[in-house]
């Protein structure tokens, strides 16, 4: 028997006080900084953009000798003189301040008819409009987007720092398990695929992911294993999670926090340290897996990675009943159709298409005996 169950939220807070956000800084290129985050304010070198620029296509004038135009009584400027052509974009010439819209014209040969009175600064982009020198670009803690990207490009910074990227430690242990590029498994063998979708997910929340060879169900070698992996940020030892004979991970660790969880699927979930790291030992059931990666894995990457959030959510109304174990919190994969959510009915730990046919996990909380048909719940989306 487990020595006592914990909610799957009290583990969550335990666990998140030895996740320090990385301090460490480094240097990336632009090209390679898409979700990265920033470990200093970036201050703009120049003026976006750098000088006065037309903003539509048309004519540069003086404001001053449009007074009048109208479309019933245009004023006349000499093209070349006191109407200059000029594209999206180009510098304004030196003593013309505005730019005469070409619908708003008509050239008659040498002649431009202005039918409208354009006023200073009429359809120009100023210099530093955009940016101006010296001001703070993006502050420190950005996570960088493609327009991001684009907008740093364009004013010529090509290098700066990020925060280094949380490396977690992935160990998959089992003795029934054989590598994906081995040989089939035979009868009481699995391929080992909960490493791989651990990886996964850990690079898409921020981290970088170390998956590990496969540790036979042996305490010495899962506790050497450990030892290689110390350096990380995080660890995450797969399988051999609950309370059997060859179950050694939770032994393994230094520090054991809580050993079992309130949670279905999920149970055997345990928490601890290892040289001061902390450790996060997955049940080896694949969605139990999951749904311990979910709960306590991304929101521990997420924080040493400095990123805020929880998964995204949509609402929507259960197409039928979602049943639930009392005092436990329930993780019901769900499929969605418009506004509605559809339970997926293969509920077993093992049954891996029930989450790879579903869209999003509905939770319900423990002080509840499931939740009725019709009812609004807020689905959260798998990423």
């Amino acid at each position: 028997m487990f020595r006592e169950l914990s909610s799957v939220y009290e583990a969550e807070r335990a666990l998140l006080e030895f996740c320090r956000p990385v301090t460490i800084e480094e240097e990336v290129d632009l090209d390679r900084s898409i979700g990265r985050v920033l470990s200093r304010d970036i201050i703009s070198p120049i003026d976006l953009p750098s000088f006065d620029r037309a903003a539509m296509d048309g004519y540069a004038v003086r404001s001053a000798e449009t007074v009048g135009g109208n479309p019933l009584s245009p004023a006349y400027l000499e093209l070349g003189r006191q109407a200059l052509p000029i594209r999206t974009g180009a510098p304004i010439p030196v003593g013309f301040d505005a730019v005469l819209m070409k619908e708003d014209s008509l050239m008659r040969e040498d002649l431009v008819e202005a039918f409208a009175h354009v006023h200073p600064s009429r359809n120009v982009a100023r210099a530093g409009e955009d940016v101006s020198i010296g001001s703070t670009v993006l502050s420190k803690g950005h996570r960088m987007r493609p327009a991001d990207i684009a907008l740093l490009g364009a004013l010529g910074i090509i290098r700066f720092n990020v925060f280094r990227l949380p490396r977690v430690a992935i160990i998959p242990t089992g003795g029934e398990l054989v590598p994906l590029d081995g040989a089939s498994p035979l009868p009481g063998q699995a391929r080992e695929v909960n490493g791989l979708m651990a990886r996964l997910y850990v690079e898409m929340w921020g981290g970088e992911a170390r998956l590990e060879g496969i540790v036979p169900d042996d305490p010495e070698l899962i506790r050497s294993a450990l030892e290689a992996s110390a350096g990380c940020d995080l660890i995450l030892l797969s399988g051999g999670t609950s309370i059997g004979d060859k179950d050694y991970a939770p032994g393994a660790l230094d520090r054991l926090l809580y050993h079992g969880l309130l949670l279905t699927p999920g149970k055997p979930t345990a928490i601890g340290t290892f040289a001061d790291r902390p450790v996060v030992c997955l049940p080896g059931y694949p969605v139990a897996a999951l749904v311990a990666l979910y709960l306590l894995v991304r929101p521990a990457v997420k924080r040493l990675a400095h990123l805020q959030g929880g998964t995204p959510t949509i609402k929507a109304t259960l197409s039928r009943k979602i049943a639930s174990r009392p005092g436990y919190t329930t993780f019901s994969r769900v499929s969605l159709d418009g506004g509605l959510a559809h339970p997926i009915m293969s509920t077993g730990a093992g049954i891996l298409s029930s989450a790879a046919h579903a869209d999003g996990f509905v939770l319900v909380p423990e002080d509840l005996e499931g939740l009725d048909a019709g009812g609004a719940v807020e689905v959260h989306l798998f990423e």
